[in-house]
């Protein structure tokens, strides 16, 4: 303000000296000079008022445009002015583009995050969705934004879910590409926020869905598995305690209990073979295992089986080949191997063959393959066949003294060798059941012919 004090003297005293130049050097003969001096000190007034406007105006003009341009030149309190407006718009431009850099985080943050999200106005029109959410309900960011959200899903149970208005706890739908064969399971819940708006979060629960549906079934058969053998022990012990019966009939109750027995610690077993498998970590690179050995205790049990089931022992074809060496558990890979044999000898007819194969391949892995000539399995069984206690024919299982659980424990010693699971097979015309073991796992010995033309060479 003293500048501008200043400046406004400075340009009167300019006008006054002009003033008394110009008496002094054109009219020498006045006699009164004081008032042309204050003559020319108001026009120097007011010629310093019309560029104080001016540049006034140059300002409010930089000013509209958002003092975006370039700032006007100017002196005094409107260059400080100009000046601070300056930095002061800088500054707001920083904030602004943090504001910006910060809501560009945000939004890839939701962008990444696994979840739907989707913002809604206060008529539950699209603002935004991420791409989570788009494949969840299957919108299009740029054709569905500002479209109701009701009228593009329209599940009977998330449209009652609008209706009630009562978001506090989520709803369960279908997601868009729910088939009969692949259902897709997604929990739905609004948060409403702001003035109106509402916050839409979608998640995939398939995966929870499934597991907690497994355990269900888990639980469930496991209880009818033991409860069916405690119920016949129960009743044959209640037989024994409360009648006189022959030697005869009391040896055959005691038969018929330890087959009851036996199959309670079958199932028992198996349970904690796979409870192993689940929870300990992967079996060792460094321990090889000769598979020969382990198929001929196999071969030996597959015998014993066979007659205990069919009176004789079947066609067992076991096509091995000697020294192929897998790195892994022996336990596991016997427990496999066995299960497979087993299954193939408990639903193969007396009199059919079951042909056993374990050879290297010509990449360096291997594989066991089990074929049998027995019923076969339909189609619609074969995804399910690895599933605890998933039976084709639920009363003949129980005839030949299946768990239920042999195929689960082959699909985890599989997965924890690295190797692949593979089953075909179609009714009337048998199974076969394929393991193949990736060439990371696989020791072949090196044959002669081979150790010969390595060092022939070698030697060239």
């Amino acid at each position: 303000m003293l500048g501008r004090l200043l400046s406004f003297g400075l340009f009167q005293g300019l006008g006054a000296v002009f003033g008394w130049w110009f008496v002094r050097t054109f009219v020498p003969q006045a006699q009164d000079s004081s008032v042309p001096l204050l003559l020319c000190a108001l026009v120097a007034s007011y010629f310093w008022h019309v560029l104080d406007v001016v540049l006034g105006m140059r300002v409010l003009r930089w000013l509209s445009n958002g003092a975006t341009l370039k700032a006007p030149v100017g002196f005094g309190l409107w260059r400080e002015i100009s000046d601070r407006m300056r930095r002061l718009a800088r500054l707001r431009e920083r904030a602004v583009q943090q504001r910006d850099d910060r809501f560009q985080d945000f939004l890839a943050a939701m962008q990444a995050s696994p979840n739907g999200v989707v913002l809604l106005d206060a008529d539950l029109r699209i603002e935004w969705c991420n791409q989570s959410a788009q494949s969840h309900f299957g919108l299009d960011v740029h054709r569905d934004v500002l479209q109701h959200f009701g009228n593009l899903v329209r599940d009977p149970g998330f449209a009652a879910y609008l209706a009630i208005g009562d978001f506090q706890n989520d709803v369960l739908m279908p997601g868009r590409s729910s088939t009969s064969s692949k259902p897709v399971r997604l929990s739905v819940h609004m948060h409403p926020y702001g003035e109106g708006r509402t916050l839409l979060l979608s998640r995939d629960v398939t995966a929870v869905e499934q597991a907690e549906a497994m355990r269900r079934d888990f639980v469930a058969n496991v209880s009818h598995e033991i409860r069916t053998p405690l119920t016949v022990m129960a009743g044959f012990v209640e037989t024994l305690q409360s009648l006189r019966l022959s030697e005869q009939e009391h040896a055959r109750y005691l038969d018929l209990m330890a087959q009851q027995a036996d199959r309670m610690q079958s199932l028992v077993s198996d349970l904690l073979t796979l409870s192993r498998l689940e929870g300990s970590p992967l079996p060792s690179v460094q321990e090889w295992v000769p598979m020969s050995s382990i198929f001929q205790q196999c071969r030996q049990e597959a015998i014993e089986l066979s007659r205990v089931l069919w009176g004789q022992a079947q066609n067992l074809d076991f096509d091995i080949a000697e020294g192929i060496a897998v790195a892994g558990s022996s336990a596991e890979l016997h427990s496999a191997a066995l299960n497979l044999i087993s299954n193939a000898v408990r639903y193969t007819p007396a009199g059919k063959g079951i042909f056993v194969h374990w050879h290297a391949n010509g990449d360096g892995s291997a594989q066991l393959s089990v074929r049998d000539e027995g019923v076969g399995i339909a189609p619609e069984h074969i995804p399910r066949l690895t599933e605890r206690f998933y039976r084709v024919d639920r009363s003949r299982s129980r005839e030949t003294g299946g768990t239920g659980l042999g195929l689960a424990i082959v699909k985890h010693v599989s997965q924890r060798h690295g190797a692949e699971l593979s089953i075909v097979s179609e009714p009337g015309q048998g199974s076969t059941f394929t393991v193949r073991f990736p060439n990371s796992r696989v020791r072949v010995p090196v044959l002669d012919s081979d150790r010969a033309l390595s060092a022939a060479a070698s030697a060239t």
